[in-house]
């Protein structure tokens, strides 16, 4: 029973989608937490680094890591805006650009193999079950 249960399916699903992701993509010299923070930034190039921690489920100092990372790495460019020398806007170069659309090949690709023999309308069902699990769990933040 255990093995059926919403928490140990979720972390199941959840551990071996990190894997596969990570997996693919190896090659292109990404670590933890940075191909979510490129998608991310594909999106909403220019965040604050506040608004990306909130979007990736990353704590802040954890995010100041990864981003330190990832300006070295010439995938990011942070900028200050608006003359506020406390706060970072993140800005994707053209390498990060280049990554992170490799990167949304790779979730777009890993999306079709997880969903391979589910209807439409099954995945269009479970997708809206998903998204009332998730605000449930969200209600209190």
């Amino acid at each position: 029973m255990y093995e059926s249960s919403y928490h140990y399916l979720l972390m199941s699903n959840h551990l071996s989608l990190q894997k596969k992701i990570m997996a693919v993509l190896k090659p292109l010299g990404l670590s933890t937490g940075q191909p979510k923070v490129l998608d991310h930034l594909r999106y909403h190039n220019g965040a604050s680094q506040k608004d990306i921690a909130h979007a990736c489920h990353i704590e802040p100092a954890s995010l100041t890591s990864i981003l330190n990372r990832m300006e070295k790495q010439h995938m990011i460019e942070r900028k200050n805006l608006n003359g506020n020398r406390r706060s970072f806007h993140i800005f994707l170069t053209d390498y990060g650009m280049e990554l992170s659309e490799s990167i949304e090949k790779a979730f777009l690709s890993l999306e079709h193999e997880v969903f391979s023999g589910i209807s439409n309308a099954e995945k269009e069902q479970f997708l809206k079950i998903f998204e009332k699990l998730y605000k449930n769990t969200t209600k209190e933040e």
